[in-house]
């Protein structure tokens, strides 16, 4: 069953966007009578569908009970990339769990971006994790931050990691055995050149721990699915 997400509920009846009516009826050719699911405030709508004078209505037939699952919330901390590669992390990311992803500008990123630029990158990388919410049945939709820089991620809050090239001894799996209880995790990735060593050194000075990832070298798309899909299956119940 196709799921949207909506923020907009009055009388019974969802408001969708423009975009998701568009895939309902031209993409999906959904017709009146198909149910659908509708995402509130992490809440699960049935919904009926109907087309009254050819526009939609999405009528809500029940709701689903929300479930009390364990939440660790998953930052992922990543560089400006370029766009296939922003584009697999955003999308695998979100089906993957992050809650949170914040772009950080870095000495090694080659894409540099002005206000306007970095405005239209958000309006895309939002709608990225949208649709791959909507694909995986997630409840949420990953918050993306402005882009940072490294200066502000002083004050994140939670467990703190950076992927490194250089640090050989603390491995994932060591710190996460001696981390067996958090709620939240944030993890910094570098750029295709790796953060420099300037960078890691003012990482660790604000509390984010060095780690391996194991003797491989990986791509930068690579680390995030990697780290993620560690992340799930040690905290999997």
């Amino acid at each position: 069953m196709q799921r949207y997400f909506s923020d907009k509920l009055k009388d019974n009846k969802f408001e969708l966007r423009n975009d998701d009516v568009y895939h309902i009826t031209r993409v999906m050719r959904m017709k009146s009578g198909d149910n659908i699911e509708v995402v509130c405030d992490e809440k699960v709508y049935l919904c009926c569908i109907d087309f009254v004078n050819g526009n939609l209505e999405v009528n809500v037939v029940k709701c689903y009970e929300k479930t009390d699952e364990k939440i660790i919330e998953k930052v992922l901390i990543i560089p400006l990339l370029k766009e296939p590669k922003m584009d697999l992390i955003l999308q695998k990311a979100t089906e993957l769990g992050v809650n949170k992803i914040i772009p950080v500008e870095m000495e090694r990123s080659i894409i540099k971006l002005n206000k306007e630029k970095e405005d239209k990158k958000l309006e895309r990388w939002m709608r990225i994790v949208k649709e791959a919410s909507e694909q995986s049945m997630r409840v949420n939709i990953p918050i993306i931050t402005e882009v940072k820089k490294m200066s502000e991620l002083e004050n994140e809050t939670g467990l703190k990691l950076v992927c490194s090239t250089k640090e050989k001894e603390n491995t994932i799996k060591m710190f996460l055995q001696s981390h067996k209880s958090y709620d939240k995790i944030n993890i910094v990735i570098g750029p295709e050149g790796g953060i420099s060593p300037k960078e890691e050194e003012y990482l660790n000075n604000i509390g984010f721990k060095s780690i391996s990832l194991g003797k491989n070298i990986m791509r930068v798309e690579t680390v995030p699915l990697y780290i993620l899909s560690v992340l799930n299956y040690e905290n999997m119940e």
